[in-house]
């Protein structure tokens, strides 16, 4: 008898237990799913005092950002390169996105001569669409 009675006890202890795991298993699912379609935001890699612009337009597609301090320092994806080797990066970001268009983020004491040297590097890279970045 009491043997029956001990079964009856063990039984009512279990039915109120729930079980988490396959809950944490679609949380987890989800979570892997968001982080891999996330879109992250790059940057060229330095602020810039955009010049201001009576006629701008926005851009929301596969962009190479690349900006030009006051100074004349390039900067594409947050690291100083050498003018040299503009459209080198230019082809290597073409070949991940092959139609990505550039945008320059140029400072308003930037030379003229920086940003040319970027507009010749984009054509010789045969990158289609180009734009300067401005202020609203």
């Amino acid at each position: 008898m009491k043997s029956g009675l001990m079964k009856k006890r063990d039984d009512d202890e279990n039915t109120g237990e729930i079980d988490l795991t396959p809950m944490l298993d679609v949380v987890f699912i989800l979570l892997i799913f968001f982080i891999v379609t996330s879109v992250f935001v790059t940057e060229a890699g330095i602020d810039v005092n955009k010049p201001d612009a009576s006629t701008a337009e926005s851009r929301s597609q596969d962009l190479i950002l690349i900006a030009v301090s006051g100074d004349g320092q390039i900067w594409i994806d947050g690291e100083q390169i050498d003018a040299r080797f503009i459209r080198a990066r230019f082809e290597r970001r073409l070949a991940e996105t092959p139609n990505a268009s550039v945008v320059i983020q140029g400072d308003e004491a930037a030379e003229n001569q920086h940003v040319l040297r970027i507009l010749e590097a984009a054509r010789d890279a045969n990158i289609a669409s180009v734009s300067i970045s401005t202020e609203n």
